[in-house]
């Protein structure tokens, strides 16, 4: 089997995961800050705080924020569910604004129709590790005064105007999930410039705790602590922050083998009908953490999952757009007809399998199998 996505971990990593748990420290110890110096260094930012997901990130980004309960954040429906989540675990209301057809990200014209007097910001998803266009984004974050957090859970490691993902949003969001560019196991960091959002976060993950609270009890208090916020456990430990750490110093690489499969793709896939494949805009480097394709016709789509599957291909789907889910049905009726490029690229996607270490051979075997098939329905 040919899974679409898998970590790539090596003796390295399991030598730093080791000589964490031979320490005296197993969690919120000082790999921690290793990490988030790391995280920093690499993406350019002023500051990291790493929790233990990408939906805790997403949770306290929003948290943060201190958003007037039901106010509105326009977001792409196009996303795993936990982007939206953020919203409603903070009592926020989901605007869905619809997709470009072709980087899947979030349509920047929508995003303008869909602007309230109730609006206070805007999440984004550079969809399949496909930066979007933040020149225009921040444009209109700025026009109408509203906050920008980017989902770059698909895209640590790419670029935009040779500019690394990072430091374009006033908080950016990273997954570390094993079929991500770096894993911690599970885990996620945000990444921001603002002093005061930065202190509100670290104290965020750990129940809303300030650990540092003498001011209040005394010189001598050194058992003293105050809860200053409705916060929850979302700390990270520290055998994960370390090999976090030791992944870091491959990301690199891993991007890089990653823009080779897909560039293979692209040159295997490009002459066979019935399938379109993704485009990269010039000002921007892809991390390619999806290669999803589209079929011509969307009553292939079950057709050639299955085909695949059993072919030991390990096809998926990214993504069930969030409004079709019986939660957001029952809750909010969103109408999908309202979001026709969204419906259209819903019908017809496919991710094929893409992970660093994927050989050249295995790239080959899973085009052979798409051939098979286009042949076979003629």
């Amino acid at each position: 089997m040919i899974p679409y996505g898998r970590q790539s971990v090596d003796q390295d990593d399991i030598d730093a995961v080791i000589e964490v748990l031979k320490s005296d420290w197993i969690t919120t110890g000082p790999k921690i800050p290793e990490f988030e110096e790391a995280l920093k260094k690499y993406t350019g930012t002023g500051n990291a705080v790493v929790v233990n997901s990408g939906t805790s990130a997403l949770d306290i980004s929003v948290q943060a924020l201190d958003l007037p309960k039901g106010s509105e954040v326009i977001t792409t429906p196009f996303t795993f569910a936990a982007t939206v989540n953020a919203l409603l675990y903070n009592d926020i209301m989901p605007v869905f604004a619809d997709i470009e057809p072709e980087t899947r990200n979030i349509d920047p014209d929508e995003i303008r129709r869909k602007i309230t007097d109730r609006t206070r910001a805007i999440i984004c998803v550079d969809f399949a590790g496909h930066p979007c266009d933040y020149s225009i984004l921040r444009d209109i974050a700025g026009e109408y005064g509203l906050f920008l957090i980017e989902d770059a859970c698909h895209a640590l490691g790419a670029e935009y105007r040779n500019k690394k993902i990072g430091s374009l949003a006033d908080m950016t969001i990273f997954s570390f999930h094993p079929v991500k560019h770096i894993t911690t196991g599970e885990g996620g960091a945000v990444t921001l410039e603002k002093p005061e959002w930065y202190s509100k976060l670290q104290l965020l993950r750990n129940h809303g705790i300030d650990r540092d609270a003498r001011s209040r009890y005394g010189p001598e208090s050194s058992w003293a602590y105050d809860m200053k916020y409705l916060g929850r456990n979302y700390r990270m430990t520290d055998f994960q922050a370390a090999l976090g750490i030791s992944q870091l110093r491959k990301i690199d690489s891993f991007v890089r083998r990653r823009n080779e499969i897909a560039e293979r793709y692209r040159q295997l896939l490009s002459s066979i009908p019935g399938i379109s494949l993704p485009e990269v805009q010039p000002h921007v480097r892809h991390a390619w953490h999806l290669y999803t394709i589209l079929l011509d016709y969307p009553a292939n789509r079950q057709k050639f999952f299955m085909f695949m599957k059993e072919g030991g291909i390990g096809v998926n789907v990214h993504y069930i757009p969030v409004y079709h889910h019986s939660y957001y049905q029952e809750q909010f009726r969103f109408r999908p007809e309202d979001f026709p490029v969204t419906e259209d690229i819903f019908r017809r996607i496919v991710t094929l399998p893409l992970y660093p270490a994927m050989t050249d051979d295995d790239v080959d075997t899973v085009v052979r199998r798409i051939q098979k098939f286009f042949r076979k329905r003629g």
